[in-house]
Order: C-alpha cells, then sequence, then structure tokens
C-alpha cells in the first residue's frame, strides 16, 4: 500500500474521523464502522485533508476541469480546502461551488455559493463517503439544472465497497447508471489491511472481534 494512503487512514483516527463501534448509516444500515468528515474541525487538520483529496483527484482525473463541487454540508468545507491544495500543490485556479440547502432570495441569490455553474464547465464532485449512492441522487439535479455541464468525476475520501442499491459497489453502481467515473482516497479493504492486529498508538484498533463483525457486516451488504 502507497505510504500516503497508511497516512491517511491513522490521519482519520487522529482526528476522531474513523470510529469502530455501532452506528447507522445514512441510507439505514448498521454498521461497525463509520467515517464522519464533520470531525475535521481545524485549519490544519483541513489542510492535511484538501491535500490528501488534491492528489487522489489529480491522480485520478488530472486538473482539466473548471469546478470542484461539494455537496451541502459537508461537501462545503472538502471543495475549499481542496481547490486551495490543488493551487498549493499544482498551480491549477479551480473554482469551488455547493448548494444550499435552501434557495437564497436576497443578495447572493439562488441555490449556489461560490462559483456559478455555466454552459460547458467541466466539474469534479467532491464528497466524504458513499454508503447506497443515496446523496448523488439528489446532488446530480442540482448541478444538471444550472446548465449543460461535464461531470469528469466524483472523488469520496473512503469507499466503504457495499453495495449501493443493487449487487454491485455503490461507487460502481454511480459509475455505470450516471457514466461518472469515481475514484476514493482509500478503501475500506486497505484501512482493515493496514489497521486489522497492528498496534497504533500503543492499542489494536482492529482486533480479531472487530474483524469478525466487519466480516459479518460485509457478508450481508459487501458486493457479491
Amino acid at each position: 500500500m502507497e505510504k500516503y494512503k497508511e497516512a491517511f487512514i491513522e490521519f482519520m483516527i487522529d482526528c476522531n474521523v474513523l470510529k469502530f463501534g455501532d452506528f447507522v448509516t445514512k441510507s439505514g444500515r448498521n454498521t461497525p464502522f463509520f467515517v464522519n468528515t464533520g470531525f475535521y474541525r481545524t485549519g490544519s487538520q483541513l489542510r492535511r485533508l484538501g491535500a490528501y483529496y488534491a492528489e487522489a483527484i489529480h491522480d485520478a482525473y488530472g486538473l482539466d476541469f473548471d469546478i470542484l463541487f461539494g455537496p451541502a454540508y459537508k461537501g462545503i468545507p472538502l471543495s475549499v480546502a481542496a481547490a486551495m491544495s490543488i493551487d498549493e500543490k499544482y498551480g491549477k485556479e479551480i473554482k469551488y461551488c455547493s448548494n444550499r440547502k435552501e434557495r437564497k432570495d436576497h443578495g447572493d441569490t439562488g441555490i449556489l455559493l461560490g462559483s456559478p455553474i455555466q454552459d460547458g464547465d467541466k466539474l469534479v464532485i467532491i464528497e466524504d463517503v458513499t454508503t447506497a449512492g443515496t446523496s448523488i441522487q439528489e446532488t446530480l439535479p442540482i448541478i444538471q439544472a444550472q446548465g449543460k455541464v461535464e461531470i469528469i468525476g466524483m472523488v469520496v475520501s473512503v469507499d466503504r465497497m457495499e453495495r449501493g442499491q443493487g449487487t454491485k459497489s455503490a461507487l460502481k453502481e454511480i459509475e455505470e447508471t450516471y457514466g461518472i467515473k469515481t475514484t476514493a482516497i482509500v478503501t475500506m479493504a486497505e484501512v482493515v489491511e493496514h489497521l486489522y492486529n497492528r498496534p497504533y498508538q500503543g492499542k489494536i484498533i482492529i482486533d480479531d472481534a472487530l474483524k469478525a463483525e466487519i466480516d459479518r457486516y460485509y457478508e450481508q451488504y459487501g458486493v457479491k
């Protein structure tokens, strides 16, 4: 595994973003692991996070696009941090754009904040994590209502590697249903590989019992 992926996994643990226990996902699944990017809360954390995203975006899509779109609410700081890091790392000026949950009718009116979206723009969508592909169903109509644009791809921090609405992975379903290429900084398989029975900060994060819980989860929701 690449060193930057190992560093990112440990970074998520340090920031309390990657957690293990008993959780319920947005899609209603009970899961023994959870990724909550809302726990990136400091300037230094966002700077590092943006750099990881920037590298993943650059590697997967290059830099021939105009706008980085982060769906409200968690996508807003992600799009800002990654756009700044793309400028710092690669010297490319990328605009950021996010949607509002409620349309604003005064001042800077409309459903968007940041850069407007215009015909001919090329976009990359930035998300925290995709479980069952429900978020993209809300995001795409907002983007497509703005004009005739090209969506280059979508990047998430962690690929949970589980089924979406059918038998294929959520990210694969997004690719096939919407024609959008997807990528992730790390996969859950890589997370387990790096942490299983391996001490980090003096303790074992994923022991045999937790590994068995994760395996059972994937027996139910994993890609067959």
